[in-house]
C-alpha cells in the first residue's frame, strides 16, 4: 500500500506527497505571500484547518480572505475568540452556539451578569489580550464519552445537551490557550489572525430556539483584517440604521405594528397601502399582457388539503394550530398552491387550454417565534404574488423563460440592478423531498436548461429546493451591499401526482401537466421593508405615496393653489396642499422630511402667469415652469417609471 498521495491545485497540475502531510507544509513551497493570506484550505469540497492531516489523495485549494469560506472560518475564529474572552471575564459563563453567519458572528451565552455597552467594551478589550498571545487552534477529536466527560467537568449543560443529541460518535473539540470548545471547526491557525474586531450588540435568545427553553444573552460582533475594512462596515452600519424600515415605517407612516393586534401582524396605513396597491397595479398589468388569469382563494382551507400537499404535518412547526370546526380540521392557510390545484381540477381540462397562468395576491400565514420577528421582513401574515401554471412538457422551457424575463423586468423597473441567481437543486438526503428519483432528475434537468436558454450567470446550490421541485433563486444586492433572495421560479411534478392533475393530450389519453411555481416579488411585506431602506424611504415618483406637496407661500395665493391641486388630482397624481400659516421655509423642509419627490412653491407671480416654482428632491430649486409644463413633466416620470 502507497504512503503517498496526489494532490491537485487549482491550475490542474498535480503532485505527489507522503500520506499525513498538512496543507501548512504544502503552502510553505508555495511561498510566503500565500502563506501569509491563506486562512484555511478546502480539500475535496470540505473546508479543513490548515493542520489537518490529509490522507487521500484528492484537490486542494487555499482559503483566503476573500472567499466566502474564508469569512465564514476568520467569524467562527473570532466568535470562540469572544467566547474564551468572556470565560475569563466571567467564569460562571456557559455557552450556548457560537456560529458565523452572513455579517459577522454571535454567541448565545448563559450568563449571571447583565450585558451593557460597558459589559461589551470589557468583554472586547478582553478579546485583543486573547489576540495578541497569538494562541494556536488546536482541533482534538474524542470519544462521545470523553467529550461528556470533559463538558461535566466543566459544568457546562449546554454543550452537554448537544453532545447526547450528536450522531457523531468521535466529536470534535478545540483548544486554544486555556480554553476548550464542542466544535466541527474549521478555525484559523491561530488567535492572532483576528486583526480588528467590533462587537455591536445583544439580544436576547432562547435555548435552541423554543420559547420553552431558558433565555440566554445573545452577543453579535464583526471582525476584519485590515482596520479600514471594519470602518467601512461599521459606516455601512451606520447607513443602514438611518434606512432602517421599522424607523421610516414609523416616521413616514407606512405601517404599524401593535401588541393589541398581534405582533407580526402588520397594519398598513394610507400611505404604505398605497405603495402596496401601486406594486400590485404594476405586476397585476405585466401579468395581464403575458395572459395571467386574476383567482382568490380563501384564508384558511381544509387540514387534508395540507395533508395531501405535504404541507402538514412535515411543516406543522411552521404553521398555526389548526381549529375545529364541526367535524372537520381547518388550517390557516400557509401556501396558496394547493387551492389553486383545486381551481383547476374544478373542471376537465384539455392540451387545447394549457398553459393555463393563475395568479393572485395572496396572503397566507406562518407561525413564527416572537424572538424572530422583524418589522416587514419577518411577519406571521404575509401576501405572497403568486402564480402557479399548468403548462404541457413541450411549453415548459418557454414558459419558465417567461417568466424569467418577469421577474427581471421587476427587478430592473424597481431599480435593482444588481442580482445574481441561484439554481437551488435536491442533495443526497432523499428523506428532505418528496416524488420520484425520475421525475427530480427531469425537472432539474429543465430547470438547468431554461438557465442557459435565458443566459442566466448562476450557480448550483445543493440542498437548497423546496420538496416538492428544484427552483431559480434571484438574489438581489441593495445600495448597502447587502444580499436579499426575492423572486424565485420553481417547477413541480411531485404536486401533480399527488393532487392528480390531468388534461387530455391530443391522443386522448389523460397526461399530467407540469406545474410552475412563481412569485416575482415573494412576499409583499419583506419586499417593502427591503424597498424602504434600498431608497431610504425617497420612493421614485411613480411609486411615492404622495407625489407633489403643493406650498402656497400667503393665503392670497389660497385660491390658485387649490386650482393647482384640483388640476394634479384629475390627472391622477397624488398630491397634498399645505395651507397652513407656516413660513415657506419651513414648508418645504417639512415636505423634504417627508420625502416628497416634488414641491410646488405657489407665490403671487406664480398665480398670476399660471405656473409653479419647482423644487425637486435632491436637485433642488429647478425654478419657475407653466403648469402645464411641469404636469407633463410628472407624468412622464409616473407614466415611465423613472427611477430619478
Amino acid at each position: 500500500m502507497s504512503n503517498l498521495i496526489r494532490i491537485e491545485f487549482p491550475d490542474g497540475k498535480s503532485k505527489e506527497y507522503p500520506k499525513g502531510i498538512r496543507p501548512n507544509d504544502i503552502l510553505k513551497e508555495l511561498g510566503r505571500s500565500l502563506a501569509e493570506k491563506t486562512l484555511a484550505a478546502k480539500f475535496n469540497d470540505k473546508v479543513v484547518d490548515l493542520d489537518r492531516p490529509l490522507q487521500s489523495d484528492g484537490r486542494i485549494h487555499f482559503v483566503i480572505w476573500d472567499d466566502p469560506e474564508g469569512k465564514e472560518v476568520y467569524w467562527h475564529s473570532t466568535s470562540h475568540i469572544m467566547a474564551h474572552a468572556i470565560k475569563e471575564l466571567y467564569p460562571e459563563a456557559q455557552f450556548g452556539v457560537g456560529p458565523p453567519i452572513e455579517d459577522g458572528f454571535y454567541y448565545d451565552i448563559d450568563v449571571n451578569t447583565s450585558i451593557t455597552a460597558e459589559e461589551l467594551a470589557k468583554i472586547e478589550a478582553k478579546m485583543k489580550e486573547v489576540m495578541a498571545a497569538d494562541q494556536p487552534f488546536r482541533r482534538e477529536e474524542m470519544g462521545k464519552d470523553e467529550a461528556v466527560r470533559l463538558f461535566e467537568q466543566r459544568s457546562d449543560k449546554y454543550k452537554l445537551e448537544l453532545l447526547r443529541d450528536l450522531d457523531d460518535n468521535r466529536p470534535s473539540v478545540y483548544h486554544e490557550g486555556g480554553f476548550v470548545d464542542l466544535c466541527r471547526g474549521p478555525h484559523l491557525p491561530s488567535t492572532g489572525r483576528v486583526k480588528h474586531v467590533k462587537l455591536l450588540s445583544v439580544a436576547g435568545a432562547y435555548w435552541r430556539g423554543s420559547e420553552k427553553n431558558k433565555m440566554l444573552q445573545r452577543i453579535y460582533g464583526i471582525s476584519f483584517p485590515k482596520k479600514e475594512m471594519l470602518e467601512e462596515h461599521l459606516r455601512l452600519l451606520e447607513e443602514a440604521k438611518r434606512r432602517d424600515h421599522r424607523r421610516l415605517g414609523q416616521e413616514l407612516d407606512l405601517f404599524f405594528i401593535t401588541p393589541k393586534v398581534g405582533g407580526g401582524l402588520p397594519l398598513w396605513m394610507p400611505k404604505g397601502t398605497i405603495i402596496r396597491e401601486t406594486l400590485e397595479k404594476f405586476l397585476r398589468e405585466e401579468q395581464r399582457k403575458r395572459g395571467y388569469l386574476p383567482v382568490v382563494t380563501p384564508h384558511i382551507g381544509n387540514l387534508n388539503l395540507y395533508r395531501t400537499s405535504g404541507h402538514y404535518p412535515y411543516y406543522k412547526d411552521s404553521q398555526f394550530t389548526p381549529v375545529k370546526v364541526e367535524d372537520e380540521e381547518y388550517l390557516l392557510k400557509p401556501m396558496n398552491c394547493p387551492h389553486h390545484f383545486q381551481i383547476y381540477a374544478a373542471r376537465p381540462r384539455s392540451y387545447r387550454d394549457l398553459p393555463i397562468r393563475l395568479a393572485e395576491f395572496g396572503t397566507v400565514y406562518r407561525y413564527e417565534q416572537s424572538g424572530e420577528l422583524n418589522g416587514l421582513t419577518r411577519v406571521r401574515g404575509f401576501t405572497v404574488d403568486d402564480s402557479h401554471m399548468f403548462v404541457r412538457q413541450d411549453q415548459l422551457k418557454e414558459e419558465l423563460c417567461g417568466v424569467i424575463d418577469l421577474i427581471q423586468l421587476v427587478f430592473r423597473t424597481l431599480g435593482f440592478g444588481d442580482f445574481t441567481t441561484r439554481l437551488s437543486f435536491r442533495d443526497d438526503n432523499k428523506d428532505k423531498y418528496g416524488g420520484s428519483e425520475e421525475l427530480w432528475e427531469q425537472a432539474q434537468k429543465d430547470i438547468k436548461e431554461a438557465a442557459d436558454k435565458c443566459k442566466l450567470q448562476y450557480v448550483v446550490a445543493p440542498g437548497e429546493a423546496a420538496f416538492y421541485g428544484p427552483k431559480i433563486d434571484f438574489i438581489i444586492r441593495d445600495v448597502l451591499g447587502r444580499s436579499w433572495q426575492l423572486g424565485t421560479v420553481q417547477v413541480d411534478y411531485v404536486m401533480p401526482e399527488r393532487f392528480e392533475l390531468e388534461y387530455t393530450g391530443s391522443d386522448n389519453q389523460k397526461h399530467r401537466p407540469v406545474v410552475i411555481h412563481r412569485a416575482p416579488f415573494g412576499s409583499l411585506e419583506r419586499f417593502i421593508g427591503i424597498l424602504i431602506e434600498h431608497y431610504a424611504g425617497a420612493f421614485p415618483t411613480w411609486l411615492a405615496p404622495v407625489q407633489a406637496a403643493i406650498l402656497p407661500i400667503t393665503d392670497a395665493q389660497a385660491e390658485y393653489a387649490a386650482k393647482v391641486e384640483r388640476l394634479l388630482a384629475a390627472k391622477d397624481i397624488r398630491c397634498i396642499l399645505d395651507d397652513r400659516n407656516e413660513k415657506i421655509g419651513y414648508k418645504i423642509r417639512e415636505a423634504e422630511t417627508k420625502k416628497i419627490p416634488y414641491m410646488l412653491v405657489v407665490g403671487a407671480k406664480e398665480a398670476e402667469n399660471n405656473a409653479v416654482a419647482v423644487r425637486k428632491r435632491r436637485a433642488g430649486d429647478l425654478g419657475s415652469m407653466p403648469l402645464d409644463a411641469f404636469v407633463s413633466q410628472i407624468v412622464e416620470d409616473i407614466q415611465s417609471k423613472r427611477l430619478e
